[in-house]
């Protein structure tokens, strides 16, 4: 048998829980029936899911668990978001969100722009940090809805919501504030009744917390200006449409529980996290951190390393028993960096070559030690075939960076 590799990228997708696995399993077997049938037998499946969205409304810190309504994943929580808000508010045609949202808000932005709304993406410094003035400026007497997430999963660097959603609020209370809180639900304490009281709507992904794939969550604060994106059914109050996933919200308010329960890691991650960075610098030559001096997730180290390709970092890492991510979209083909990368406008030189660590609490620092371990021998081997590197000096060519901007402009 095949020895379990090493697993470094729990911010594109978490294991299930072993005890979420085991909440699930009666409602893929005996507890099959319809929530929404009248006969007792159905009446279990549909207390499940009213304890699951409690659950759920305990980890947000929401009023009441009527705010919560269940989603098949974030990424229709955010289409549901940016198109309730502009169905309630048809008089309003404009959008404000930032330059590195996750493509499930910024697709939709392009969208909206095909229909005739008006999009403002705001940008963001070098760190991946927004400024409040920028958001203040682009707003205007149409705006219907902001849309910022809570944290970037590529960089872990953390917005102040409730504080821009609060600035936001005190120019025009009608605007709805939504965010994308996929990457901090569950790593870091958030309160919708506390920090984020001017927050109208939150969007959340069950794979990320180790629920099951295939379930998600919405917060819908009440008297939020914000109609139904999905329309057919009477299920989750009329807010949703379609028959619900038993099985996976009842995992998710039971992997919420175990989240909520489990933030003490919050600070054993931190230390891993530092202790990363601190290494693989010392180690490894010309490497940028992206968002270092920005607050970031404790669990989210991104690097960039000058003149590597990203994916032979990946290729590389597999071998060595490694599974991590890359910024950059070198594995779809393309040549360009992420758009994340571009936004924070790190160097040519180093934007192909990012690597994405994330952690989870069942990562140990004996698995983070084995990559500090690995990774200067993978960044040196590449730079031994690369062009750009001069291996006598250990460090770039001279005038490299003209013919780096020249490949990748």
């Amino acid at each position: 048998m095949s020895k379990q590799p090493i697993y470094l990228d729990n911010n594109a997708t978490t294991c299930v829980a072993p005890e979420v696995l085991d909440v699930m399993l009666p409602f893929l077997k005996e507890q099959y029936y319809n929530p929404s049938s009248t006969y007792p037998e159905a009446s279990f499946a549909h207390d499940a899911i009213e304890r699951a969205r409690e659950q759920v409304a305990r980890i947000v810190g929401a009023g009441t668990r009527s705010e919560i309504l269940f989603t098949g994943c974030a990424t229709e929580g955010n289409n549901a978001a940016l198109w309730g808000a502009l169905r309630a508010n048809p008089d309003r045609k404009h959008v404000v969100t930032t330059a590195v949202e996750h493509p499930a808000v910024l697709e939709v932005a392009k969208d909206l722009q095909r229909f005739g709304y008006r999009v403002t993406v705001l940008p963001v410094d070098t760190a991946g940090r927004l400024n409040a003035g920028d958001l203040l400026k682009a707003l205007a007497p149409d705006t219907a809805i902001v849309s910022i997430m809570h944290a970037n999963n590529e960089t872990g660097v953390m917005f102040p919501v409730g504080e821009l959603a609060r600035l936001v609020k005190r120019v025009d209370p009608k605007i709805v504030f939504h965010t994308d809180a996929t990457q901090t639900v569950g790593k870091v304490p958030m309160s919708l009744s506390k920090d984020l009281a001017a927050v109208d709507l939150l969007t959340m992904s069950g794979h990320k917390v180790h629920a099951a794939k295939g379930v998600g969550a919405m917060f819908v604060r009440r008297g939020a200006r914000w109609r139904p994106f999905l329309i057919g059914g009477h299920q989750e109050r009329g807010r949703r449409a379609g028959t619900e996933n038993v099985a996976g919200i009842v995992g998710l308010g039971r992997a919420c529980t175990l989240a909520l329960e489990s933030y003490r890691e919050e600070e054993r991650l931190r230390q891993l996290q530092q202790w990363l960075e601190q290494s693989i610098k010392a180690k490894i030559p010309n490497v940028f951190v992206n968002g270092e001096g920005a607050e970031r997730l404790p669990n989210t180290s991104n690097f960039a390393f000058e003149y590597v390709e990203g994916e032979g970092i990946l290729m590389a890492l597999v071998d060595a028993g490694i599974l991590a991510s890359s910024g950059s979209a070198c594995t779809s083909g393309s040549l360009d960096p992420s758009h994340v990368l571009k936004a924070m406008n790190v160097p040519f030189s180093a934007a192909h070559g990012s690597l994405r660590i994330s952690m989870s609490r069942y990562t140990t620092g004996a698995e983070v030690d084995r990559l500090i371990e690995v990774l200067p021998g993978v960044i040196d081997s590449l730079r031994r075939i690369s062009p750009y590197w001069d291996q006598e000096k250990n460090a770039p060519r001279e005038g490299v960076d003209i013919f780096v901007q020249e490949k990748y402009r």
